[in-house]
């Protein structure tokens, strides 16, 4: 296994020193599901929740998420995001909403952990809208899909080489 780049030599947490990286074009996406009851899933098709339009809300939390990463992750560092986008596909079977997140950044570092944070918290925004409706609902499957740039190059789910 190769050396654990958040440790120092004496095994102590370090945010990774990138100056020496190239700038670079990077963008990241990330996806999850919110798993909710067939009723649940038509207040948010309905635009009956009672706390309001859930996948608006949902949005600006999951971008306002991407741009705290750095906050909210140790040794993350902070980063200029040029772009991040939160989408939404309700489904019927099994009943829930997909969530998505591309964000994007010219320089030094990834932005897999901020795509994360965003897909995270839009998922649990939903949840914290529709709970008194469903205390039942699950987040599942919250993965990154696709990274490009960077020195590791790209990574789509499906083609990951092994032993990395």
């Amino acid at each position: 296994m190769s050396k654990l780049s958040h440790l120092d030599d004496q095994g102590r947490a370090v945010m990774v020193d990138v100056s020496d990286k190239a700038v670079t074009a990077r963008t990241a996406i990330a996806e999850g599901f919110v798993a909710m009851h067939p009723e649940t899933l038509a207040l948010i098709e309905s635009g009956s929740a009672k706390k309001g339009d859930v996948l608006a809300t949902a949005r600006i939390a999951g971008i306002m998420a991407a741009k705290k990463t750095h906050e909210l992750i140790p040794l993350c560092h902070p980063l200029a995001i040029t772009q991040a986008t939160v989408n939404f596909t309700p489904s019927n079977n099994p009943a829930g909403i997909h969530v998505a997140a591309t964000v994007k950044v010219s320089g030094q570092t990834g932005v897999e952990m901020e795509a994360l944070t965003a897909v995270s918290v839009a998922c649990l925004t939903i949840y914290d809208m529709l709970k008194a409706a469903d205390k039942g609902m699950t987040i599942e499957g919250v993965r990154l899909v696709e990274k490009t740039g960077g020195r590791s190059g790209p990574f789509k789910v499906g083609t990951l080489k092994s032993g990395t």
